[in-house]
This record gives structure tokens, sequence and C-alpha cells, in this order.
């Protein structure tokens, strides 16, 4: 059974930089595409970002296109979001997706798996 566990986040101010990690175990990693998604209080969940599977094509949400990076080590079976020039509006819940089939996505539907999230909290 394929698990993915998020880790990294925690409260930042604004203007800052905080790298999440996931790392995914019960599976053949490099056959996955995987996505980060967040979800802000009272609020539905977000597309971040995704990447393939060989970790050279990114795509990402306007709202953090050109401050978030997703990178992956499929040495360590592991996805990295580096955040940086955070803002408050970024304060969320981050979670990350794995799937097995089909192409990289947006939507959450197409997603198999999920890990538990990991909060992140922008504040002054």
């Amino acid at each position: 059974q394929v698990q993915l566990v998020e880790s990294g986040g925690g409260s930042v101010q604004p203007g800052d930089s905080l790298r999440l990690s996931c790392v995914f175990s019960g599976g053949t990693f490099t056959t996955y595409r995987l996505a980060w998604f967040r979800q802000a209080p009272g609020k539905e969940r977000e597309f971040v970002g995704t990447i393939s599977r060989g970790g050279v094509t990114t795509n990402y949400a306007d709202s953090v296109k050109g401050r978030f990076t997703i990178s992956r080590d499929n040495s360590k079976n592991t996805v990295y979001l580096q955040m940086n020039s955070l803002k408050p509006e970024d304060t969320a819940v981050y979670y990350c997706a794995a799937r097995s089939f089909g192409l990289s996505s947006p939507r959450e539907s197409d997603y198999n798996y999920w890990g538990q999230g990991t909060q992140v909290t922008v504040s002054s």
C-alpha cells in the first residue's frame, strides 16, 4: 500500500522560505506522478504544482509560479516543495499526492494517494 508522509511545515514570517518534504513508500516511486495541493482555512483544497516521473517537467498554479519549486529525488523516494517569498495567503495545510497512471494533472480527483498534510502558517 502506497503511503505518503509530509514534513517540514511550520510558522514563518512573510518573505521567509520553507521546504516541505514528502516521503513515498509502498510502491515504485519512479512510476508515479506527484503533486502538491493545499487547503486554507474555510476554503477548498487547491492545486499548487506537479512534477513528472523523471522530474524534468513541472507545472504550477499561477498563485505560486516564480516563488515555489517542486523537485524530486528518485534515489530517496522523496518529493520536495521549496517555498520562497512566502505570503500570509500561503497559509494552509499542504498535501502531497501521487497517481500511478495518466499524465500529471491539476485535478484533485486524478490522484490515488494522499499524505496526511503538514501545516504552514505565514504571519508577522
